[in-house]
């Protein structure tokens, strides 16, 4: 009796590590899987090559099939902030597996992350889980509409705060690095132009003004989709008052920043108190989750309370809450200092490698967070980040620091994302490699300009 195709695929795929490539990987998704990958920024084009297929990973590592060993900065974009396969996090999925993996129907574990993520934002008093950051945002921006009785929504130019309709307008990440046309229009085809009719854009850090048409401004407190662009001082507290001025909500999209910069996320850090809160990766522990919350009275609206409808069957699945716990409960103030120190250890040395290389490079840090631009000044907005990545330079850098085992973004919008799991001599290898790959990355533009 000949295989049935899904068993022949699971065969394939169960071959010693040494039997698969990471060409032969690609070439076989390019066949079943458009571009090859199931997100665009891992297709490599913003930096050349071939992606690497990740076999598994511990810690502050991954290994890809071919068994090259990577200390890897890229933590599924934040998500694994303890490091890969921690200890505590998979045993709490063990746990809760066998008891099953869905319900369609509530479990304890949806109660105790509400209440663990409403205990460390003291402001938003009520909170609902959903499945991925993107569907946060798109639930968010619903529920601030109907909660206004308004339509539009203002979001800044270089934001990423996913991919539904409303929101691929002038943004940031993979958006950005696939060079697609930004501004007024959509950023993606199949987005008609009425998808966005509603949208106002404009640049970060620069408060805007605004009229009570406007339901709800949308904004990473801390940029981290254009690479790492700080707000100014005045920017955050601006948004406040003006949003009050006018009556419409601020919503803070902490995808990337919840629970990462401090316990209490991007609002402990600034100091100002949002209206909506929007939360993804960490709080999943590596499994697909996301979570918006409010006021009591805000979220009051939402279904079955109120007319703004929402819903998803994997909502608040019991796999993702489990492991969303066990993450947070690691994450206590003397987690952030270390994970602070981790950070700034590493930002001071990749200074001091594209010193050593002559290169002009900007490198911000906010608490766990490092970014990378090349150039002189810091940006402040997605016109001077998108003039530092036209430098070109990034690709060299990258693939230089892949060469030796060092694994970054493929992107130059994204930012660099140290865990608890990086030692001190992880830190060691990889600032050596660094001085290295920016030796090399500038003679090689050195030639090119030559």
């Amino acid at each position: 009796m000949s295989s049935q195709p899904s068993e022949q695929a699971a065969d394939s795929l169960s071959q010693p590590a040494q039997s698969l490539t990471n060409a032969g990987l690609f070439e076989r998704g390019l066949i079943r899987i458009p571009g090859g990958v199931n997100s665009p920024v891992r297709a490599f084009r913003s930096v050349g090559g071939t992606p690497y297929f990740v076999a598994r990973g511990q810690g502050a590592y991954v290994w890809d099939v071919e068994g090259n060993k990577f200390i890897d900065y890229v933590q599924s974009y934040g998500a694994s902030i303890l490091g890969h396969a921690n200890a505590g996090v998979i045993a709490a999925i063990q746990r809760a597996a066998p008891l099953g993996t869905t319900f369609g129907a509530p479990t304890p574990g949806e109660i105790l992350l509400a209440e663990e993520l409403c205990s460390r934002v003291p402001a938003m008093e009520q909170v609902r889980l959903v499945s991925s950051g993107t569907e946060a945002t798109m639930s968010a921006v619903r529920l601030a509409r109907g909660a206004t009785g308004r339509s539009k929504i203002l979001k800044f130019e270089g934001n990423y705060h996913g991919h539904s309709d409303a929101l691929l307008a002038a943004a940031g990440s993979g958006v950005a690095e696939g060079a697609l046309d930004t501004g007024s229009t959509p950023d993606s085809a199949g987005v008609p132009a009425a998808a966005v009719a509603d949208t106002i854009l404009r640049p970060y850090n620069v408060v805007p003004v605004l009229d009570e048409t406007v339901a709800v401004v949308i904004v990473e407190a801390i940029s981290a989709n254009m690479g790492l662009v700080l707000p100014k001082p005045e920017f955050l507290q601006g948004l406040r008052a003006e949003c009050d001025r006018v009556g419409a909500l601020l919503l803070f999209d902490e995808v990337i920043t919840g629970f990462r910069v401090a316990v209490g996320g991007a609002t402990e850090w600034s100091g100002v108190n949002p209206d909506i809160w929007c939360f993804g990766k960490i709080i999943g522990g590596g499994l697909p989750v996301g979570a918006f919350g409010s006021s009591a009275a805000v979220m009051s609206e939402l279904a079955p309370l109120g007319p703004v409808y929402q819903a998803g069957t994997l909502s608040g699945n019991p796999l993702a809450t489990a492991a969303g716990l066990a993450v947070l409960q690691q994450l206590d103030a003397d987690a952030y200092l270390q994970l602070s120190d981790t950070a700034e250890q590493l930002a001071m040395g990749l200074r001091s490698a594209f010193a050593s290389a002559g290169t002009q490079v900007v490198i911000p840090k906010v608490g766990p967070l490092v970014g990378l631009f090349f150039g002189e000044t810091q940006p402040t907005d997605f016109a001077s980040a998108s003039a530092s990545v036209a430098l070109g330079r990034y690709p060299a850098f990258f693939q230089a620091m892949l060469s030796r085992g060092i694994a970054f973004a493929p992107g130059p919008y994204e930012v660099i994302f140290p865990s608890l799991a990086h030692s001190e001599d992880d830190l060691r290898i990889t600032i050596e490699a660094a001085h290295e790959a920016a030796q090399e990355a500038a003679q090689e533009a050195a030639q090119e300009e030559g």
